[in-house]
């Protein structure tokens, strides 16, 4: 085990809990879980502090998009796979990793988990994610209705309903 690690957690600790100490959705994240995470003997630190940046080899000049967990035995887990493994860690949370052990499941969390962190809601321009092409979010609103109508004749008016109104949703 790293000595760094040793120095800064207790022996019964499963690791390091890593987040962005500068983003408002992550900081009130660490609030409202903070009790819960220590409970399971996982500590907490912002990535700006420089252990953590030196430890995990963070480039000061690249953003911060995803959470880390540092394990006990130095492995890092960024994202959504990090959630993974805290969830495998926690009791009540293992469904969540059982969940994430089916055929294509750790694709939607990796999307679903890109997509929070690329929209969360900093204030005061407080997280440095670079903003994306704004034109690519209308992208599936053009297509999905287009590819709806176009099979039209392949459905029931009652079917054809439903999924003209899903695509329009997603």
């Amino acid at each position: 085990m790293n000595a760094t690690i040793t120095e800064r957690t207790t022996e019964a600790a499963q690791g390091w809990v890593l987040y962005d100490g500068e983003c408002s959705l992550c900081t009130g994240a660490v609030a409202r879980f903070a009790p819960m995470l220590r409970r399971h003997h996982f500590n907490l630190a912002p990535l700006q502090t420089p252990w953590v940046r030196q430890q995990i080899g963070l480039n000061p000049d690249k953003p911060l998009t995803e959470m880390k967990l540092l394990t006990a035995d130095g492995r890092i887990y960024g994202g959504a796979d990090a959630l993974v493994q805290i969830g495998q860690r926690i009791w009540w949370a293992w469904p969540l990793f059982a969940v994430a052990q089916i055929p294509g499941a750790m694709i939607l969390f990796h999307a679903v988990y890109r997509w929070i962190a690329a929209n969360r809601n900093c204030l005061n321009g407080s997280c440095r994610i670079p903003s994306q092409k704004k034109w690519l979010d209308w992208f599936p609103l053009a297509v999905l209705p287009a590819a709806a109508v176009a099979m039209q004749p392949q459905f029931v008016p009652w079917v054809f309903m439903c999924v003209l109104a899903l695509a329009v949703f997603f």
